[in-house]
């Protein structure tokens, strides 16, 4: 869930400075009680009311994954997630994986795409003999494309 802009709280700490009761507050922005208490506790100790940080570890392979990425994808678009993370492991002694590098090719814009040029190849229908034979068809494979930029008018 997002945080209360800044211009929220600081419009609740007014009515509150302003007098109007607790209750009212509550009633007129749609807060909780435990969230007004929040916010005059913040502005009282600290002197401001902006959100806090998110917590949680910040990414270490991120920046150097994404910066890089681009030329492997452009050179290998038709890769599986498992073969660039081979070649990503293999180029730069970092392994990664599989779900690191699809939120990785994800965030730079590429998409997963189904491709047809892959191999001819015969199947046989499992059928009595003297029936008829399954025509050969075409093996799918995915590739990665760059999603074209928007057209803003």
């Amino acid at each position: 869930m997002k945080a209360y802009s800044q211009d929220f709280r600081e419009r609740v700490l007014r009515a509150v400075d302003l007098g109007r009761p607790r209750a009212e507050i509550v009633q007129l922005f749609g807060i909780s009680l435990a969230t007004l208490k929040r916010y005059s506790k913040q502005q009282r100790e600290k002197g401001h009311v902006r959100p806090r940080a998110i917590p949680g570890r910040l990414p270490k392979k991120q920046a150097q994954l994404e910066a890089g990425l681009t030329p492997q994808l452009q050179e290998h678009n038709d890769a599986t997630l498992e073969h660039h993370c081979a070649m990503w492991e293999q180029t730069h002694g970092e392994r990664v994986s599989r779900w690191t590098m699809s939120r990785a090719i994800k965030r730079l814009g590429w998409t997963r795409k189904k491709s047809r040029s892959g191999q001819w190849s015969a199947m046989r229908k499992s059928e009595p003999p003297g029936e008829r034979r399954r025509e050969a068809f075409q093996r799918m494979h995915w590739c990665f494309l760059m999603k074209p930029a928007p057209i803003l008018p």
